[in-house]
């Protein structure tokens, strides 16, 4: 029996972007389905319950949920590709505690960078460069985060990439100026296809931003 693959996702999301990049990256076929965020689907609130957010991997009538948790569930479902975890352990666990990093110290900096103006914005700012920094010291002079082969760790950073407009154009700042190495990284990302027609387009996040903002009333 043929696998039944559907994702519930949403076009700008950080998170669901790297769903798509890992199901790409192993040739997976899947059913995609737009959420609402403001009007939940019936199917998204029956799947996940608990967060109640997307992106959620459907597989075979269940569901996975939490971004990082669907690639590495890709990643052991799908094994005949090229793994996207690597096969040491302890390199394993590495890459596992840098995208936790992101998610919980790079995902903090850039929502606040979204979310406030002033003297807020400014140190939102000069955090996540300094977040930033660090994920680019992790990189160091190899291609990918793990080495030569992209991965895991390149999946839970590079969606980042399609948020840089907004981030810049909101703080007034340039990331390649700050941290060359890591946008360099990004370009050498987006050449492969499965990175390039996943990620959003930036100027369409853009204005996502702007219409988010409006509707927080944090213009």
């Amino acid at each position: 029996m043929a696998d039944e693959v559907v994702l519930l996702d949403f076009y700008a999301s950080l998170f669901g972007m790297r769903v798509r990049i890992s199901l790409a990256e192993k040739g997976v076929k899947y059913e995609y389905k737009e959420e609402d965020l403001r009007n939940k689907s019936q199917l998204l609130l029956q799947m996940n319950p608990v967060h109640k957010k997307i992106p959620v991997l459907i597989h075979n009538g269940k569901p996975v949920c939490e971004s990082l948790i669907i690639v590495q569930y890709i990643d052991e479902v799908w094994k005949d590709k090229a793994p996207l975890l690597p096969s040491d352990p302890y390199q394993r666990a590495q890459a596992r505690f840098w995208a936790d990093y992101i998610d919980k110290k790079l995902n903090h900096a850039a929502m606040k960078i979204r979310l406030t103006k002033g003297e807020e914005l400014v140190a939102a700012k000069k955090e996540f460069i300094e977040i930033l920094k660090v994920l680019e010291g992790v990189l160091g002079d190899e291609p990918y985060f793990m080495g030569e082969s992209f991965g895991f760790l390149d999946i839970a950073l590079v969606t980042y990439y399609s948020w840089f407009h907004s981030y810049e154009t909101l703080g007034n700042f340039s990331i390649e100026a700050e941290c060359p190495k890591l946008i360099s990284w990004a370009k050498r990302c987006m050449q492969k296809e499965s990175v390039s027609k996943s990620l959003a387009d930036p100027i369409k996040v853009y204005e996502y931003v702007v219409e988010l903002k409006k509707w927080l009333g944090v213009e």
